[in-house]
Order: structure tokens, then C-alpha cells, then sequence
């Protein structure tokens, strides 16, 4: 609770602020008097309920306050936003809409109080009403890339992704900023739907259009990877796989299984060590590592496994390389040393189990799936494998 209201406290600040310069400004304004006295008692005791940690009572009190004098629109718009970010979205959606039917608003806050009930309504789940305000935003030319952006995210979260593509390119024309990289995820999206319907030839030119607008899309490749192998063209996912250390090493981890399934499909191992040798100098995490170290457990023995992974882990100190190592000793131990490594692996194993692998260099979100688009904050490629002793 004590969280809940600090965080209030903060909320209000701007409110308390924008209410009193409103009577200082109603203090030069009209002459000195008792309503200007009541208006700043008032005010006092608002602020007082804010100091003493009662946010409910001072959000009354300057709720009263500002619908004192028509002049108040600021202070309006303050609170609502206030209450949407409490998740009062009932309250929020009341505030706008009565200030929207003033008729002494000017052009300008009425367009302002509309773009804030479009977000009331996001909020609230009205995707149709949100919708079609902010059409009208843009249809008038108020807020464009604003309203062009809030109408991005209605789309994306009804997953119209032909309406979000058309939207993302006129907030480039409107903004000159590049919406390249999100564009080529909307056509991502359209190339998963079309490879869920077997549509082998809409799914490839959907990832043709995704690479076109962005030719750094991983996701493009891993997808066009994954449809070349359940076809056995291995060959052709190789191809698609070895794209993706090149677009963005950071999306590594996500290729080498598949990668590693392809070559030995074709009997090529050779070929997958030394690429995998390869990425070890470009890439500073243990997953090549750990790839190459099975690979020569398959094919030299434990032993060298054990080698390779011990030599590695002196330079890169990971859990998981240690888990594996580990696993790998656990094997031919006995008696008392079995014993000890088995308690060193039950600890690595909780080290490990239920943490974050991915995490959003955004906002912070952790999650142990990938996700292209961040489930918290909305944004694209920007959840990426932890790095560190616990990460990669």
C-alpha cells in the first residue's frame, strides 16, 4: 500500500502544481475577494491530503477545484490522465468526455481531449471507438503522427496487419522516421498466417516483402529457415540460418539447433565445426560453445568434450557452461566425487530453473520465451538473450 501511494504521490505532483498556478492565475486576473480565498483554502487543504498521503481525498478536492472555472481545461486533462494511469478508465473516460462538450474549448484542447479519450477507450478495450477518433484526428490533420501512432497500436492489437502496414507508412511520410523495421515485422506476422494455412507461396513473398523493407529482419530468415527445412531443402536452410549472425549475432542462440540439424542431414559436421569454431570468435556468449562442445562429444568423446568446455569456461565463467560440464563428469564419477558433483548440479539446476533467459532492452521485461514483440511495452525486436554468468 505504502508503494502504491508513494507512486500516487508522484502522479499528483503536476496536478497540485498545474491547480495552483490556475489560482495564481485567477489571482491577477479578477479582483481579491472570498472566492478567491476559498479557492485557495481549498487548495491548501487538496495539497495537505497530498503530503499526508491521502491521494483519494486530494484528488476530490482538485477535482472540485477545477470544476470551478471553465479556464480549468489543463488541470481536466491532468487528472484524467491521472486516473487512466491509476486504471480508473471509467473516471478518465467521464473527465474527457465532458470537456469535449464544452463549447467554449478552442481547436486546439478539443483535439487534445480527444486524443487522450482515444487512449481512455485503448485502455478500456474499446478497440472500434478508439478507432474511429483517432480516423478522425487524422482525417482533420490535428495530432497526425500522434494519432497515427495510437491508431498503429490499435491495429497491432487486433492484429490487422494490412491496416497496420498502411498506418506505419503514413507515419513515415508524416514523421520522416523510418518505420522499416516494424513493417517488415507486420509482414512477418503475415508470412506465420500464411504458412499456418500451407500457403507455401503467400508465406514466401510474404518474407520477400519483409526482407525488401528491412534486409536485416532475422525473423524473416529464421522463418524462411524453418519452411526450407520441413521442405529438406537443407541446402536452402542453411543458407536462410547463416544469414541471421550477420543481420543481428545477438539473435544466434535462436538458429543453432535447426542449423546444426541441417548439416547433419547432409552429412557435412565437418563443415558445422568449423562454422561453429567461426562464430565462437564473433560471439561472445557459451551457446556456440555448447553446440560445438556436443558436437565433439558425439564425434572425439568425453574426454575432449570435457577439454574443449573446461578451456572455455576459464575465458567465459557461465552456469550453463558449468551445468554441462558437470552433466558431462557425472557420467563416469563415483563414490564420494559423484556425490559432491551431484550437489554442485542440483545447485546449477536452481541457479538456472525459473530465471528470465530473454529480457526487453526496453523496459525490462523478462521472459524465458522469445517474444518478436515485447508482451509488456509493445516493442519490436527488442527482447534479446540475457549475456552474463547466469545468461549466455
Amino acid at each position: 500500500m505504502l508503494m502504491i501511494e508513494s507512486g500516487l504521490f508522484w502522479l499528483l505532483l503536476p496536478v497540485a502544481a498545474l491547480t495552483g498556478w490556475m489560482i495564481a492565475r485567477w489571482g491577477m486576473r479578477r479582483s481579491s475577494g472570498r472566492r478567491e480565498t476559498v479557492l485557495r483554502s481549498t487548495y491548501f487543504r487538496g495539497l495537505n491530503y497530498l503530503l499526508n498521503e491521502q491521494p483519494d481525498k486530494a484528488i476530490e478536492v482538485f477535482l472540485k477545484i477545477a470544476e470551478v472555472d471553465s479556464d480549468t481545461v489543463e488541470t481536466h486533462l491532468a487528472l484524467g490522465n491521472l486516473f487512466r494511469r491509476r486504471g480508473e478508465v471509467d473516471r478518465a473516460i467521464r473527465i474527457h468526455q465532458n470537456l469535449i462538450a464544452r463549447p467554449s474549448l478552442d481547436a486546439e484542447q478539443r483535439t487534445h481531449a480527444l486524443l487522450e479519450l482515444g487512449e481512455d477507450y485503448m485502455r478500456a478495450g474499446l478497440f472500434d471507438r478508439a478507432e474511429n477518433l483517432f480516423s478522425e484526428l487524422i482525417q482533420i490533420g490535428a495530432h497526425k503522427p500522434s494519432a497515427l501512432k495510437h491508431l498503429l497500436a490499435v491495429y497491432q492489437q487486433e492484429k490487422d496487419w494490412h491496416k497496420a502496414i498502411e498506418t506505419a507508412e503514413r507515419l513515415e511520410r508524416a514523421s520522416g522516421e523510418s518505420m522499416a523495421a516494424v513493417i517488415a515485422q507486420y509482414y512477418c506476422e503475415l508470412a506465420e498466417e500464411a504458412w499456418r494455412e500451407r500457403d507455401e507461396n503467400e508465406t514466401r513473398r510474404r518474407l520477400g516483402q519483409a526482407l525488401a523493407r528491412d534486409p536485416k529482419c532475422v525473423r524473416a530468415s529464421i522463418i524462411l529457415g524453418r519452411v526450407e527445412r520441413q521442405r529438406e531443402d537443407y541446402e536452402a536452410a542453411i543458407r536462410a540460418y547463416r544469414q541471421v549472425p550477420d543481420q543481428d549475432i545477438e539473435y544466434l542462440p535462436e538458429i543453432l539447433d535447426p542449423l546444426l540439424t541441417c548439416y547433419r542431414a547432409l552429412g557435412r559436421e565437418d563443415e558445422a565445426q568449423r562454422y561453429l569454431d567461426e562464430l565462437i570468435g564473433r560471439y561472445d556468449g557459451i551457446s556456440p560453445i555448447l553446440s560445438l562442445a556436443g558436437m565433439i562429444l558425439e564425434r572425439e568423446g568425453e574426454q575432449a568434450a570435457v577439454t574443449f568446455i573446461t578451456r572455455h569456461l576459464r575465458q567465459r565463467p557461465s552456469v550453463r557452461g558449468l551445468d554441462y560440464l558437470i552433466g558431462l563428469n557425472l557420467a563416469h564419477s563415483e563414490g564420494p566425487a559423484r556425490d559432491n558433483l551431484l550437489i554442485l548440479h542440483d545447485l546449477t539446476r536452481k541457479l538456472l530453473d525459473g530465471k528470465a533467459v530473454y529480457r526487453c532492452s526496453h523496459c525490462g521485461f523478462g521472459t524465458r520465451t522469445t517474444h518478436w514483440q515485447c508482451p509488456s511495452c509493445k516493442q519490436w525486436t527488442t527482447v534479446k538473450p540475457i549475456h552474463g554468468v547466469a545468461g549466455e
